[in-house]
């Protein structure tokens, strides 16, 4: 059930077994991995829409760059809005997968409809409900993943859930290609499978992702007053317990309250301005298909470059964030996204340039994805850590809202050379921001 830790040492007071020592925790907990299972799922059936809909709907409904940026930053931005709403929510009611169930099971039901709507005004709609779920569920699986690990494996654990689900963003285009290979209404056909594969992501949720988190062993101390108060009459211990066990409510105060954490209001920062320059996936691979003339049967397979490098890459990358720093990790994944962004703006017409990009593009995605809210998770108590990771998501997927928005107006207007150099100049210059703004606030913190 889960991945043993074999170099961690063993906890106080862990458990040990006969003639064989402590019994080591575990370096995955089992929630991470019912999580990861969940979102592996899932992803296969949005990456199989995701994978064909810039295809579709300039390709198929005649929709402008302009356009498409237009609806891509929408996809996108209500989904950051709905995310704040959605950490709030599962702080406030104590419940973590109940939120992430409802957003889960609301994104299931949007993709059958897909089947019903050819125009790009009910595209639209539809896509703004999926988003909705989408983001009503970020925060509180996130929570959930922070708060059943230990703060020294955060990076690893998000690494493990990242690939998971980059697992269902590798198979989601190749189904989607299969299936149009060999279908002749293809659209249709993905957009029906993806509605059956969403079903049974929601199932899985249900029937394996625990409600709470993981149990953390007893302290002593604990264990001492539990033992004193067995002399006590038994309606009062009962009474005495719910009251200790019934958490303060969380207020709307205390979630604003978060950006008064100097660590934390950082972080947002500097993932705003990133996010103001991260030109999102869609456009990289319409770039890509432009720059090289890739044919459109095979546009579907464009994200299975990124996703097999990201699913390589993200458990190793999140270990070594846990060792050497998270914002050293986090840097480096934008600067191996601004190469490239060269490649795509300079470099000759080699027959290994898409691979450069794809492989360039996915290590991004396994130095960041997962890195972000691991450093988030170290800044934010436990009682509020779902608002803490949506108010960083938030603004980070806000400001991809505005770059869609800018790419889109920049390629219409400029042409796609020009609006990518500019991308690629204000990355450049954000970077160098973030990493001032990051830096250690004392010798020994490196994260």
């Amino acid at each position: 059930m889960y991945l043993a830790d074999r170099s961690a040492p063993a906890p106080e007071g862990a458990k040990t077994a006969p003639d064989r020592g402590p019994v080591r925790a575990p370096a995955v907990a089992s929630t991470v991995l019912a999580l990861g299972a969940v979102s592996m799922i899932t992803d296969i059936s949005s990456e199989m829409v995701t994978a064909v809909l810039p295809l579709y709907l300039i390709a198929g409904l005649g929709l402008s760059p302009l356009g498409f940026g237009a609806l891509d930053g929408v996809y996108n931005g209500v989904s950051a809005l709905v995310q704040l709403t959605g950490g709030h929510l599962a702080d406030r009611v104590r419940n973590h997968k109940l939120i992430a169930g409802i957003g889960y099971g609301l994104s299931a039901l949007c993709k059958p409809l897909l089947l019903f709507a050819h125009s790009l005004g009910p595209i639209s709609v539809i896509l703004t409900l999926e988003r909705t779920g989408k983001g009503l569920r970020t925060a509180p699986r996130d929570a959930l993943i922070s708060l059943s690990t230990p703060p020294e494996l955060q990076g690893r654990a998000f690494g493990v859930h990242r690939a998971m689900d980059t697992t269902g963003a590798l198979l989601g285009p190749l189904a989607a290609f299969l299936i149009l290979s060999l279908t002749v209404d293809g659209y249709d056909a993905v957009f029906g499978v993806s509605a059956c594969v969403a079903v049974l992501g929601v199932v899985v949720l249900m029937l394996f992702v625990p409600s709470g988190v993981d149990p953390v062993p007893t302290p002593p101390a604990a264990s001492a007053k539990a033992a004193s108060a067995k002399a006590t009459p038994a309606k009062a211990t009962a009474a005495t317990a719910r009251d200790a066990d019934r958490p303060a409510p969380v207020r709307l105060r205390d979630a604003l309250g978060l950006l008064r954490l100097p660590r934390l209001r950082n972080l947002a920062i500097c993932a705003v301005l990133l996010g103001l320059t991260t030109v999102s996936d869609a456009f990289v691979y319409l770039l890509l298909q432009r720059r090289t003339g890739i044919g459109d049967q095979w546009f579907p397979l464009m994200p299975l470059g990124t996703a097999a490098v990201f699913l390589l890459l993200a458990v190793p990358a999140g270990a070594l964030a846990d060792r050497i720093g998270r914002r050293t990790v986090f840097l480096t994944g934008h600067a191996l996204l601004l190469a490239g962004y060269a490649l795509l703006l300079w470099a000759p017409a080699w027959p290994a340039l898409p691979f450069l990009v794809l492989a360039l593009h996915g290590m991004f995605y396994a130095a960041t994805d997962g890195v972000l809210p691991a450093a988030v998770a170290a800044t934010v108590p436990g009682e509020l850590r779902a608002t803490g990771m949506a108010l960083v998501g938030t603004g980070q997927a806000l400001a991809r809202f505005g770059c869609s928005l800018a790419f889109g107006a920049a390629w219409t207007l400029w042409g796609t050379g020009p609006a990518l150099a500019a991308a690629a100049a204000g990355l450049l210059c954000c970077a160098a921001v973030a990493g001032f703004v990051l830096r250690p606030s004392a010798p020994q913190d490196t994260r």
